[in-house]
């Protein structure tokens, strides 16, 4: 009985790292939607300056994310979540009293940092709590708290909005989330990890700021992001320009639940047979769906397209994420987490400037066909990947051989 307990992922620590997870992306995402309109409508700003709002996040948040896994190690996981969930609560208040743009960018730059430093802390306290064995499974779960976000907190900004209701009611529902939060992490019990104190002390060096062994597979985030970025930046504008613009809200639907029924057959069979044989095929399931944009012209193609991106982007990212916190090791789960994230945010902001470039020289088919195109060399990138996450597959079984024998004797 204490062997199945000790192999169960939605334990009580899980379902609370899952509602916090979840509480702080429908905040992240509802600021994303309604934020470029405050600014539009309120700051009486324009449509680049509206785009900033997503690109000073992120710009604070690559800055700092190499920082937090050294961090995370110096402070503690949980003692640096809950500070850092203060901070955003505070800054999510702070949004009653912005009165110009640059403000509001000052404000986003000041979130991102805390936003950078609890996503870290989350998916590493995931890392650490989910049984080994089960850990790809065990994180597509908890993944799901953040896709479940991207749907909610969308619907949550736009049903507020589009009945009337004023952008400080919106404020005043995120900042409930927000204190949410932190409360629910303050029943979180998170395991202790033997940490080597002897280089846990405030001098950086770049084994602090990367993880070496996780950028292979943080190489290929980067990848797998820059692609995702045209759906994130111009899915909408693209819609619209096809005339449908309806059928965005619906595509964002299948995409969520695609991801939804994918995630835990993918995290299952990822765990029992390895990554390859789920990794390879989901490159190229991903890179159909961008694919199919190409020839898009109708809603019906639109949403087809959607099952394809929800089921490869989906579930590639917890895969990818899984592998670099088993390359890394218990005890550096954090600065694995922490790279991972970093060429993650990286890849967005890149691939959304990038991508604008070529959409303004080329057409939307052509910027489509390049995103397909890099999400395919991430099919060459992974073969010297997964030849490494053999070796240590070997290496843990050996050595769990070798426990079983000596506990034999």
């Amino acid at each position: 009985m204490e062997n199945e307990a000790s192999e169960r992922i939605f334990t009580k620590n899980f379902v609370l790292l899952f509602l916090t997870n979840f509480f702080l992306f429908i905040v992240y995402y509802s600021f994303i939607t309604a934020l470029p309109i405050y600014v539009l409508d309120e700051l009486k700003g324009s449509e680049a300056q509206a785009g900033l709002v997503v690109t000073m996040l992120l710009i604070s948040a690559i800055i700092v994310r190499p920082f937090s896994g050294k961090i995370l190690e110096l402070f503690g996981r949980k003692e640096t979540l809950i500070v850092s969930l203060i901070f955003y609560m505070i800054g999510t208040i702070m949004h009653f009293w912005i009165i110009n743009f640059f403000a509001l960018m000052a404000l986003r730059f000041f979130h991102g940092i805390w936003f950078s430093m609890i996503t870290t802390a989350t998916y590493a306290i995931a890392a650490d709590i989910v049984p080994e064995h089960r850990r790809g499974e065990g994180l597509g779960y908890f993944t799901m708290s953040m896709n479940i976000a991207i749907v909610a907190g969308p619907f949550i900004t736009i049903a507020l909005l589009g009945h009337a209701a004023s952008f400080q009611t919106l404020f005043i529902l995120l900042t409930v989330l927000s204190v949410g939060t932190v409360f629910i992490t303050a029943f979180i019990r998170v395991p202790k990890l033997e940490i080597h104190r002897l280089h846990s002390n405030f001098k950086f060096s770049m084994n602090d700021l990367f993880e070496k062994k996780a950028i292979p597979i943080a190489i290929m985030a980067l990848l797998l992001t820059f692609a995702y970025s045209s759906i994130l930046s111009y899915i909408t504008i693209f819609a619209k320009s096809l005339g449908l613009l309806e059928a965005v809200s619906y595509f964002f639907i299948v995409f969520a639940t695609s991801m939804l029924i994918a995630r835990p057959f993918v995290g299952r069979l990822f765990d029992m047979k390895g990554p390859a044989i789920v990794i390879y095929p989901l490159i190229i399931v991903f890179s159909i769906g961008l694919l199919l944009l190409t020839i898009t012209k109708s809603a019906l193609l639109l949403i087809i397209s959607a099952v394809f991106i929800g089921i490869g982007y989906g579930s590639l990212g917890p895969c990818l994420q899984t592998l670099a916190v088993q390359f890394a090791g218990k005890n550096r789960s954090g600065h694995a987490t922490a790279t991972y994230l970093t060429f993650f945010d990286i890849g967005i902001a890149v691939g959304s400037c990038v991508l604008g470039l070529i959409v303004s020289h080329f057409s939307y088919s052509g910027l489509f066909l390049f995103a397909g195109i890099v999400a395919l060399s991430m099919l060459i990138l992974f073969k010297p990947v997964y030849i490494r996450s053999q070796a240590l597959v070997e290496k843990s079984f050996n050595e769990t051989a070798v426990l079983l024998e000596m506990k034999m004797k």
